[in-house]
């Protein structure tokens, strides 16, 4: 069902609009724009990052193995489902990831920056790519999954955000959240990549919770780097410095060995351990 994000009507057509308020989308960069206003210019993230972004994401450990962990969490928790929605879905490499092993599943991406949904329809053309406020999202009950990959800890209403992923579930579906865990590691790349916050575990799961989901598994996950994630953050501390998308260069032997540690992690988690700590977290929930 789509919903006015304007005065919460139900049913509407988007190419028609809302026949109570009069609210319509426009066509904005050759994208469905429900929030227009906030397409080129916000506070949750910096429009720039989405190039270097890009161009690092399919060659460093983290964001590879991130991928293989959604993609084991979607078939072992969500078997058969049909419908996708990633919120905050960026330069669309998780959203590739996921259309490429699920072929048959209906994939749907939003962001609230039209310069990110230009990378993202670069990689999946074929794909529904939407501009949107994660905090006004137009759906009720629309889809099988729904998903933010390290979306919320961006946004300062970030209960309103979850709830909006709640109404926009079906019942019975389910939802996959990763997020950064644990404020003692925040340092001047959290600043410069506009987070709000670090989780706790929980934190999150009562924020989940109270938006009407049942926790089904979280887990930590970079638990076997976080010594050296330790190391790296108090470095950026005493620099005063993240070192932009620049920093995401890793030599490709470094970057192997990293990520041959984080996918022994991953076997741990597949045979059922949860782990206490991480620099980051995934929560599977269902809607009741």
């Amino acid at each position: 069902m789509i919903l006015c994000p304007s005065c919460g009507a139900n049913n509407i057509d988007q190419s028609t609009g809302c026949a109570n308020c009069g609210f319509k989308p426009e066509r904005l960069d050759g994208f469905l724009a429900w929030a227009p206003e906030l397409a080129k210019s916000n506070d949750g993230f910096l429009p720039e990052s989405f190039e270097g972004l890009a161009r690092a994401e399919a060659g460093h450990f983290w964001f590879r193995t991130r991928n293989a962990l959604i993609l084991w969490s979607l078939r072992k928790y969500f078997p058969g489902f049909k419908s996708l929605l990633e919120v905050g879905c960026g330069t669309g490499f998780v959203l590739t990831g996921i259309a490429n092993a699920f072929p048959a599943v209906r994939v749907t991406g939003s962001e609230i920056y039209t310069a990110g949904l230009a990378f993202a329809a670069r990689r999946l053309p074929s794909a529904e790519l939407i501009q949107m406020d994660a905090r006004k999202l137009p759906y009720a009950e629309e889809f099988d999954v729904v998903a933010a990959f390290d979306v919320i800890e961006h946004i300062a209403e970030d209960e309103l955000v979850l709830k909006n992923l709640y109404r926009s579930v079906k019942p019975g579906g389910g939802c996959l959240i990763t997020v950064p865990q644990h404020q003692w590691l925040w340092s001047p790349v959290d600043e410069e990549a506009c987070h709000q916050r670090r989780y706790s575990a929980r934190e999150l799961h009562a924020k989940i919770e109270a938006a009407g989901f049942r926790i089904v598994r979280s887990t930590s996950f970079v638990t076997l780097l976080l010594p050296l994630m330790l190391a790296s953050r108090l470095a950026a501390r005493r620099s005063g410095t993240s070192g932009g998308s620049e920093a995401l260069k890793l030599n490709p032997l470094l970057d192997g060995a990293l990520a041959l540690i984080m996918r022994f992690e991953h076997l741990l988690i597949k045979l059922g351990l949860s782990l206490p700590i991480g620099g980051s977290r995934l929560v599977v929930a269902q809607r009741k």
